[in-house]
């Protein structure tokens, strides 16, 4: 969406609001969740000047998310923060449905890592949030404030201006942009007068954590009880979490009774009166999802957003997408590196996703605490012959039902012919790849938070004209030759015939795992463009590197249709005359 006519909310007095004090940044952060934290990291780690707000006095410690998958780990490892994390996380954590008698009816036991990481795995949400809070302090540019809360916003062509309240009053700050990760009743989302469609489940649920685990089994394990359906999950550092559906006429202050916690816990427990309850919060499930996810220079992410059901855990590793694929963006747009219009596929690339998220969650949620006992019975009966079809149970087992984000317009070049089988809009792969130096790592750790270009066994850039290579140049990217790891480091004879290519400016990786050699096996191309959210921008023949640069050029917003014909803004003449206004 252009910046021209825009759409605002005026603050309720606009003449006083005038006379407040006046700060400056280029990006403004709302919310201090692990989608404001997550984005004021990335953003960090591009020099963008960023301002992060919180209305809560600290970070929130609650019962919240127990889950965290590949492709969120694959986040915080382009942030730098996944190794502090892991240790805090179970890997490869089961997920198990039970009927009332206790026979497992689907398990979903995912074994898979093709994106660097375990495909699911448990972990303590406070814990991380702590840790991404810590990181901030790695960059000067980015400051937190506390106990802080938005107002009101207006903005125009050049500037978003938000009246925000804290400890020493209230004050202007003005940004190049401004996102709204500040939850499902986000008053950011208020103030863009946007609707949040969706529904309220009909009953709620208790969640209660319990310390030194007194069941102690691994996994996380669902009860379909007619009476009153639970969740038992095992998390890192002996925290057990049980949830317990809500019955009608219960509320806060009747699960503050030990007794009635003592009589729900006796379903689960031996002794439930020698549990240690860490802390306990009821919770609605809800599905919703904002009407858009962009109003001019105001953007939204996290559960202000989209909101859904607990029933696969992706409510907060949806949350990370969003920051994974908005961070860049707006770091590029910020620093004048590319275009605006850039800022538009964000909703093009995630609101789909979200909502195929939120339905499968949904949908999860009826199948295992259905609304009528009869449906128990009859879902039973069902899953008892399906678990006999092998087909029906590597289904479940390898979560094969969860919907891989796939980007069919955006900033991407879809592949002509057959779109369906190409990878062109999907996550790549993240094999682990040896150095020149003999160093073993993760692909990610060798490109860093960088667009990329890579070829399979040959130089990446030996075809591509000098307009595009110095359009690459400028965006910082990577050219990488991928090979058998065998071969790195030797070179053809050249008393053979054979010309070495000195690939200067070229990484060499070796394929220690054969995972690479397999991925382009499989495809028709032997080059591939790599966004820095490792999403494939498009993939090429070496041959015709140029004409899908700047087809890729046109689609990420470079300044020209004609790439590298504009030279770039840097970091340092972008951020010239953003100078504070105290």
């Amino acid at each position: 969406m252009s910046s021209a006519n825009l759409p605002h909310s005026t603050p309720p007095n606009a003449s006083q609001t005038a006379a407040l004090p006046v700060h400056r940044t280029q990006v403004l952060i709302v919310g201090a969740g692990p989608v404001g934290l997550t984005l004021a990291n990335t953003l960090g780690g591009q020099g963008v000047r960023t301002l992060l707000i919180e209305a809560l006095p600290k970070l929130i410690d609650y019962p919240r998310a127990i889950g965290i998958d590949d492709e969120a780990l694959r986040t915080m490892q382009g942030i730098g923060l996944a190794d502090r994390i892991v240790p805090h996380t179970t890997p490869m954590h089961w997920m198990r449905f039970l009927t009332a008698s206790g026979r497992c009816w689907a398990s979903i036991e995912p074994r898979t890592d093709e994106f660097g990481w375990p495909r699911r795995n448990a972990f303590i949400q406070p814990q991380a949030d702590r840790i991404l809070f810590e990181g901030l302090s790695r960059f000067p540019q980015v400051e937190a404030r506390f106990s802080t809360r938005f107002v009101a916003l207006e903005q125009d062509a050049s500037a978003v201006r938000a009246t925000l309240e804290g400890p020493e009053g209230r004050y202007v700050v003005e940004a190049d942009y401004m996102v709204g990760a500040d939850g499902g009743s986000s008053p950011v989302r208020g103030a863009l007068g946007l609707s949040f469609d969706g529904e309220t489940a009909p009953n709620q649920w208790i969640v209660i954590d319990v310390e030194n685990d007194p069941i102690g089994t691994p996994n996380i394990y669902l009860g379909s009880d007619n009476r009153r359906a639970y969740v038992s999950a095992a998390l890192p550092h002996g925290v057990r979490r049980f949830e317990f559906m809500v019955l009608k006429g219960e509320d806060e202050s009747h699960f503050s009774r030990p007794e009635v916690m003592r009589e729900m816990l006796g379903r689960v427990l031996d002794r439930p009166e020698e549990a240690k309850i860490i802390r306990q919060r009821i919770y609605n499930h809800n599905a919703r999802l904002a009407s858009r996810f962009r109003v001019g220079r105001v953007l939204l992410a996290g559960d202000a957003a989209h909101i859904m059901p607990v029933w696969q855990g992706q409510g907060y590793n949806s949350g990370i997408r969003d920051a994974a694929n908005l961070g860049w963006k707006l770091a590029m747009v910020v620093k004048g590196a590319l275009g605006e219009a850039l800022l538009d596929t964000y909703q093009a690339e995630r609101r789909d996703h979200a909502k195929a998220m939120i339905d499968l969650s949904v949908l999860v949620g009826k199948v295992f605490n259905p609304p009528w006992p009869v449906l128990n019975t009859l879902r039973d009966g069902l899953t008892r012959v399906l678990n006999l079809v092998p087909s029906v149970k590597r289904y479940l087992l390898e979560m094969r039902f969860k919907p891989m984000p796939r980007f069919r317009a955006g900033a991407i070049v879809p592949a002509p012919g057959h779109p369906e089988t190409s990878p062109v809009g999907k996550l790549f792969i993240q094999p682990k790849v040896c150095t020149i130096a003999g160093e073993v790592k993760r692909l990610d750790d060798v490109i860093g938070p960088n667009f990329a270009i890579l070829a399979w066994g040959a130089n990446p850039v030996q075809y591509m004209k000098p307009a595009q290579l110095a359009m690459w140049r400028a965006l910082g990217a990577v050219f990488v030759c991928v090979k058998p790891e065998v071969q790195l480091g030797a070179a053809p004879d050249p008393e053979l015939g054979f010309r070495t290519d000195p690939m200067e400016g070229v990484v060499q990786l070796g394929d220690v795992q054969g995972r690479l050699k397999d991925w382009f096996g499989a495809q028709p191309d032997s080059v591939v463009f790599l966004r820095p959210d490792r999403v494939v921008g498009a993939t090429s023949t070496p041959l015709a590197v140029s004409e899908t640069s700047q087809a890729l050029a046109r689609a990420l917003g470079w300044p020209r249709a004609e790439a590298g014909s504009v030279p770039l803004a840097t970091p340092a003449t972008a951020a010239a005359g953003l100078v504070a206004a105290e």
